[in-house]
């Protein structure tokens, strides 16, 4: 009879489940769609580009110059003539020109300062993959949370459907005389119970598809629904061995993005002392140009714009040598400044290893603790299914009242629902550790 039972409470889950046939969002899926619409991303991907071009402005760098110029001037009044007498005239001078100039030699600042820019791309993708693999966490918790709670609504649909059965058969035994008032009235109760508590469930799948799809940057959870592991990889995921947390380690810095973006600032840092130290050294430019102007003067006959233009045509080139001898020790102090940056970023990375470090030791123990929470689950299972089950064959017999078999189906269903959070639990965190090691966080 209560195998029956079982049986029917499935078949109605599983006709409910087969009523709606709605897209099932894998894991996979939900990552590359939150990957591709998270507000956060798109921010630093901009910053990302915002780099790429800081460093073609300091490769550019390297190119010559070119400015033209054109100008204008009148003067009014007395002057002094070429006769050596002074008197009224007005003078008018346009004049027009081309200058470039060429850095030769800038103390090694130009190729220092492409590095550095480089250095800092290589920084700013590394944080991008950082943002990205915190969004691949923060999706993936969410999604093992709502599996998690679609197994538990699973489990009360499960408890309300036996109740269900259950009340009617001690309604039909109460007609026949077969059970008392109060039993009847007990079960009710249960059944009662047994519906708010799926009700509860029930708004746990819904509350927990909403987190997840607002990671997903989704406009609405209406039809959104996710996909369940198969239970082969769920077996292969839980008996999979757990590797060392040095072990982890020792792999995931030469891998993960957050220590490599700290690695590439160090050197920045080398670069931004080498920068400061080259206002040390003599800088050498070459200089280049033309020019020609137009020039009239009130009282002078002078030859029209096109053949002064022509006629005053002129070129020049040179060199440009700057030798710094005092700037009030600003260059000493910009090189002391670039050295305590120095050291304050190699803190920041060392910090940034700890934190990776105990990060690491935490998923390490808690996949240990999931590990052992699953065994005991599972053996707890094996024991309390097998008290159901003789509890119902003497309930069956008459040889229990009905308090007696909701107590042992209760503990068979809490069972199955800490079965189902320790399988979950076991699942992410052995996930979590091979993401660490640098493997693709999927299961």
């Amino acid at each position: 009879m209560i195998k029956n039972i079982l049986i029917s409470a499935a078949t109605v889950i599983s006709v409910a489940a087969q009523a709606q046939t709605p897209h099932h969002w894998t894991l996979r899926e939900c990552m590359a769609h939150a990957l591709e619409n998270n507000i956060e991303i798109k921010r630093m991907d901009i910053e990302t580009q915002k780099r790429e071009t800081e460093l073609s402005t300091a490769r550019n760098s390297r190119l010559p110059d070119l400015n033209a110029s054109a100008g204008q001037n009148f003067s009014f009044g007395r002057g002094l003539t070429a006769q050596n007498t002074y008197s009224d005239n007005n003078t008018s001078n346009t004049s027009f020109a081309l200058a470039t100039s060429v850095p030769l030699f800038t103390g090694f600042n130009i190729p220092n300062t492409i590095e550095l820019n480089r250095l800092n791309l290589k920084a700013a993708l590394a944080d991008l993959e950082k943002a990205r693999n915190d969004i691949r966490m923060q999706v993936a918790a969410a999604y093992v949370q709502a599996l998690y709670a679609m197994e538990l609504l699973d489990v009360a649909q499960r408890q309300t459907a036996i109740d269900s059965m259950q009340s009617a058969r001690l309604r039909e035994m109460y007609s026949n005389g077969k059970a008392s008032g109060v039993d009847v009235a007990q079960q009710d109760a249960t059944l009662a119970a047994s519906r708010l508590t799926a009700t509860q469930a029930d708004n746990d799948v819904k509350l927990s598809l909403l987190t997840l799809s607002q990671l997903l940057e989704l406009p609405s959870p209406e039809g959104f629904s996710i996909a369940r592991p198969d239970s082969a990889g769920m077996s292969r995921a839980q008996s999979a061995p757990l590797p060392l947390p040095d072990e982890i380690f020792s792999e995931a810095l030469l891998i993960k993005p957050e220590i490599q973006a700290g690695l590439f600032r160090v050197k920045g840092m080398e670069k931004s002392i080498l920068i400061a130290r080259s206002a040390l050294y003599p800088k050498l430019s070459l200089t280049a140009g033309i020019g020609t102007n137009y020039y009239t003067a009130s009282g002078f006959d002078t030859d029209g714009f096109g053949s002064q233009i022509r006629n005053n045509f002129s070129q020049n080139i040179g060199l440009n040598l700057s030798i710094p001898l005092f700037n009030r020790f600003s260059t000493r102090n910009s090189i002391r400044t670039a050295r305590l940056n120095r050291q304050e970023q190699q803190l920041v990375l060392d910090n940034t290893k700890k934190a990776l470090y105990k990060e690491i030791q935490q998923a390490y123990y808690n996949a240990v603790a999931a590990e052992a929470g699953y065994r005991s689950s599972s053996e707890a299972l094996t024991s309390s299914e097998a008290a159901f089950k003789l509890m119902s064959a003497k309930y069956e017999y008459g040889k229990a009242n009905i308090t007696e078999f909701n107590e042992a189906k209760n503990n068979y269903m809490k069972a199955e629902s800490d079965l189902s959070r320790a399988r979950y639990e076991c699942m992410y965190q052995k996930a979590l550790l091979g993401f660490y090691k640098g493997d693709e966080l999927d299961f």
